[in-house]
Parts: C-alpha cells; sequence; structure tokens
C-alpha cells in the first residue's frame, strides 16, 4: 500500500539487517523485477524506500529508547522469544504502532510477530490475547531448501525436547506447581557426562503388562566425581516382566551400573525373582514406599533447584512427566518419575539437601 510506514525490530541490528532484511528469505528477496525498480535500501542507515512512498525501518530490541518517537502503520517483530534481555523493547511497540492506515482510517495497525515459540512471557500473553491470529509452520516444511549435512542434523533432533521447540513449533509450557521446571532442566542440561564414581538404574514395575497398562518406569542415573548427579537414560517401557526385566539388565551393562534399585510394594519377592533371573549376579536393592509420592519427590526435586542435577542429553517422556508433577497429583502413573527418584535417592544418600 502507497504511503506506509513499516518498522522491523530484531534481536540485535545485524539481524534485522542481514536476515530480516538483505537474507535468502528476508525482505528484498520478495519483492519481484518491477517492485525493484526504484527501490534504495540504505544499510547504514536501516532504511528503505520503495517508489510508491512507503518505506520501512529497521531497530534492534537492544536500544529500546530508539523506538521512543518514531510511528508505523505495521510493524515485523523477529525472534521475540530471543529478547529476554530486552523487554523493554517489546514494551514500546503498542506505542509506536499507531498510524492510521492512509486508505482506512479506522482500521488498526497491525504487528506480525516471527518466532520460536518458547514459553517465555510475552509469547504466552500473545497466545492468550484474543486479538491474536496464530499461524505455524515445522522446519520440515522447508526441507527441499536445506542441504544434506543440514537435514542430517535436523533429522537427529526430531522427537528431542530441542526438536519440539525449534523445528515442530511446539510450545513446551511449565505447569503451575510443577515439581520440576523445564527452565531449569534446560539451564543445566549436558551432551556428555564427566566421571562418574556410581551408577544407578532405578526400576518402578508394572504389576501388568497388557496394552493400556502402565508402563515400568526405567531410568539411569549416576553420580560426578564432581559430586553432582546425572540422569543418563530413560529405558521405561511397556513389556511383559520378562521384557522390562531384561530391558533394565541391558542398560545395567551398558552404563557399567553398580547397583538396580526396584520398588517392590507390587511385585514383592516376585520382582528380584525376574531380575536375578536375568542377571543372577546383578548387585540389587529392594525399596518399599512407605510415604507419598510428593513426600519421596520433593527432596529429588529440591536437589535440581539446587543446580546439582544435570540431564545429559535430552529425555522427552521423561521431562514431561516431571514438568506435569504437582504436590496436588498427576494425571496417570508417574513411572518414570517414580523410577528417576528411586535412582537419585540411592546415589543422594548422605548429601545435604535444603527443601524451601
Amino acid at each position: 500500500m502507497p504511503g506506509c510506514r513499516i518498522g522491523i525490530i530484531a534481536r540485535t541490528y545485524s539481524d534485522a539487517t542481514q536476515v530480516c532484511v538483505e537474507g535468502e528469505s528476508g525482505l528484498l528477496s520478495t519483492f519481484s523485477p518491477a517492485e525493484r525498480d526504484g527501490l534504495e535500501w540504505n544499510r547504514s542507515l536501516g532504511e528503505g524506500i520503495l517508489k510508491n512512498g512507503s518505506r520501512w525501518t529497521v531497530f534492534t530490541s537492544e536500544k529500546p529508547d530508539s523506538l521512543r518517537g518514531p510511528q508505523f502503520h505495521c510493524l515485523w517483530a523477529d525472534e521475540l522469544a530471543a529478547w529476554e534481555k530486552n523487554r523493554a523493547a517489546w514494551e514500546q511497540v503498542p506505542f509506536v504502532v499507531r498510524l492510521p492506515w492512509p486508505a482506512d482510517q479506522q482500521r488498526a495497525g497491525r504487528i506480525v510477530v516471527s518466532t520460536t515459540p518458547r514459553p517465555v512471557k510475552e509469547i504466552r500473553e500473545l497466545l492468550k490475547s484474543p486479538d491474536t491470529a496464530v499461524t505455524g509452520g515445522t522446519s520440515f516444511e522447508n526441507w527441499k531448501n536445506l542441504n544434506k549435512l543440514a537435514q542430517a542434523k535436523l533429522e537427529a533432533l526430531r522427537g528431542t525436547r530441542l526438536g519440539r521447540q525449534e523445528l515442530m513449533a511446539e510450545i513446551l509450557d511449565d505447569v503451575p506447581g510443577a515439581l520440576w521446571q523445564r527452565a531449569n532442566i534446560e539451564k543445566h542440561r549436558l551432551q556428555t557426562a564427566p566421571e562418574l564414581s556410581r551408577v544407578v538404574v532405578g526400576v518402578d514395575p508394572a504389576v501388568t503388562a497388557g496394552e493400556d497398562s502402565d508402563e515400568t518406569g526405567i531410568v539411569v542415573a549416576g553420580k560426578g566425581v564432581d559430586g553432582r548427579f546425572y540422569v543418563l537414560a530413560d529405558r521405561t517401557c511397556r513389556l511383559s516382566p520378562d521384557g522390562w526385566a531384561r530391558r533394565t539388565i541391558d542398560a545395567f551393562e551398558e552404563f557399567e551400573g553398580d547397583r538396580v534399585v526396584a520398588e517392590v510394594n507390587q511385585g514383592g519377592d516376585l520382582v528380584e525373582h525376574l531380575l536375578r533371573s536375568a542377571s543372577k549376579n546383578m548387585p540389587y536393592k529392594a525399596v518399599r514406599a512407605t510415604k507419598g509420592k510428593r513426600t519421596r519427590a520433593e527432596p529429588i526435586a529440591a536437589l535440581y533447584e539446587q543446580g546439582k542435577v544435570s540431564h545429559v542429553g535430552t529425555h522427552e517422556k521423561l521431562e514431561d512427566q516431571q514438568c506435569t508433577f504437582t504436590p496436588d497429583g498427576f494425571d496417570g502413573s508417574p513411572d518414570r518419575v517414580d523410577a528417576l527418584v528411586w535412582a537419585l535417592t540411592e546415589l543422594s544418600e548422605g548429601t545435604r539437601v535444603v527443601i524451601r
């Protein structure tokens, strides 16, 4: 539309110029040859002018005060979820999108937000607003435009928490009151474990093995020589008793475990019998739950809060279960969380845990 004023804000000034304007899928690439005729783009000023009189100006979220004064008909905010340290810039946006449209004085200004949907405050508020129209897509819809190496790397992330967020555009939000928070797990995540002094496999056996039965929780965790704790693997499954026993032993051998800790409230001596049948000499400890799930889980959640636990790699289903486990209960059986709690409880015996 002739005579429009458009603002473009990105996390940094180089993001705004090199990606939003000049990038392979940037603004300049969208113009036809006829539209490019007479177009002026001044990179140093961050301003583009079309021959119909419309113009755009780029800004960085790092300088929110630069938004005091300019005014626009519409605005593009790129990667808003990455502005966490520069939220003052987003606070200025409603004040700068205030010009009436040239051809329709009653039409409200438009704000377009393109972003990875991280569960930050600004994104949550936008999604709740009745004035927001949401559209999305996955990275796999752009698959044919990526090189083979990029495709392989992205394919490796499919199904991981990072992949669900960055590739599938899922918002992985926290549940109010949950004992674990995703941001905390993410903050301490590692890709490889340091030297470990002890490794334990925690098991929460399922009573039955039908299609609708609970899963058998099997989680491997270790204690590092640095005194911290590391979640190494989630091998939870829905198998027959012989099947989950074999899976437990496989995990024990793969990670060179020191002990298997299994809850026996439901299976009793049968749990040990199954595991001993698969591996006679395996170090084994039976544990019986005498406290509620919440009471058992709180000291382990406190270890996370104190930064003493790292997840090695991504354990999507375990983390989903952790971050929806609230003091009021859990929808279904928290089999993975139970196995995690048993493993870390065994490893952390003698560790001072402060519960606030």
